[in-house]
């Protein structure tokens, strides 16, 4: 498996306080079955000005501690980027990150009151050529009001991650039923742990895993803790990855509005490209990506 979204890096927010909860965390992470681990950190300006330049230090810091201890996870560097002014310019700059430097990019809205033109927000995103990664909107105090607002990102091309422990109900009853909600309707993307420590926020994503493979199947659940995860740090475009459900139904239903449009003597729209919202599969590319993952992994 791979995590996505994990506090792990030392002394640097809420997460691990010190170098030894983080060797922890990733003897934890391990053990559950993780091979590969994305560092991200909160940058939130006046609570953690975290900067690129030192998430990736850090990150680099600590891959040497984790191999001089023996412990076989790779590192990627990542920020949990929080919604702040000038978001695209911040990460062409590289004072904000995304995962792994790909068109991928963890974004924090507000936990409890949901952001004023929050689509024109991600629209921007999706405009300049990065796929936003919208972290765990099942914990978020809005959601239960604002769900269509949700789904009409999903349709655009934004990505949902929701929270391993969520599944498991460590986050509530409201979470809960957010989290699997969104699996049946085929509305996730990844699923992380965004773990914290090794006691309160533990890293440990099988189980979710597991409780995801309950109701979507297993195969959509390896897709959510090894596939896309695998096509983020390796910067796959979507269009090459395996889609959820809904996903995939929106991007069949416009072929199908495409090609009646044509065949009735209309024009069709302009195919939509990654950024957009078009998901469609490319064997070529599903190819490139198992290739990747076993040079990785293997």
């Amino acid at each position: 498996m791979i995590d996505l979204h994990c506090h792990i890096l030392p002394s640097i927010d809420d997460g691990a306080a010190d170098l030894s909860i983080s060797l922890a965390m990733a003897r934890a992470s391990v053990a559950d079955g993780v091979t590969a681990l994305a560092c991200t950190p909160h940058i939130l300006p006046g609570l953690y000005p975290n900067r690129g330049p030192e998430i990736r230090r850090a990150t680099q810091q600590l891959q040497l501690a984790l191999d001089q201890n023996g412990i076989a996870l790779h590192l990627v560097t990542g920020a949990d980027v929080h919604i702040v002014p000038e978001f695209v310019a911040g990460l062409r700059s590289g004072h904000l990150l995304s995962l792994a430097d790909s068109r991928y990019v963890l974004v924090e809205p507000p936990h409890h009151v949901a952001p004023p033109r929050l689509e024109h927000f991600f629209f921007d995103l999706l405009s300049a050529g990065y796929v936003p990664i919208l972290t765990h909107p099942e914990r978020l105090r809005w959601i239960d009001s604002h769900y269509e607002s949700i789904k009409k990102l999903v349709d655009s091309g934004v990505w949902m991650q929701i929270t391993a422990g969520s599944l498991i109900g460590a986050f509530g009853r409201n979470a809960q039923y957010w989290s699997e909600r969104m699996l049946d309707e085929g509305r996730v993307h990844i699923l992380a742990t965004d773990a914290h420590d090794t006691k309160r926020r533990p890293p440990i994503l099988s189980k979710g895993r597991d409780i995801a493979a309950t109701r979507i199947g297993s195969s959509e659940a390896q897709h959510l803790v090894l596939t896309r995860p695998g096509g983020v740090i390796a910067n796959a475009a979507p269009s090459s990855l395996p889609m959820p459900d809904s996903v995939a139904r929106s991007a069949s239903e416009a072929r199908s509005q495409e090609h009646t449009l044509s065949g009735s003597g209309g024009q069709p729209s302009r195919s939509r490209d990654w950024h957009t919202g078009s998901h469609r599969g490319t064997r070529g590319g599903m190819r490139g990506l198992s290739e990747w993952l076993r040079r990785l992994f293997g």
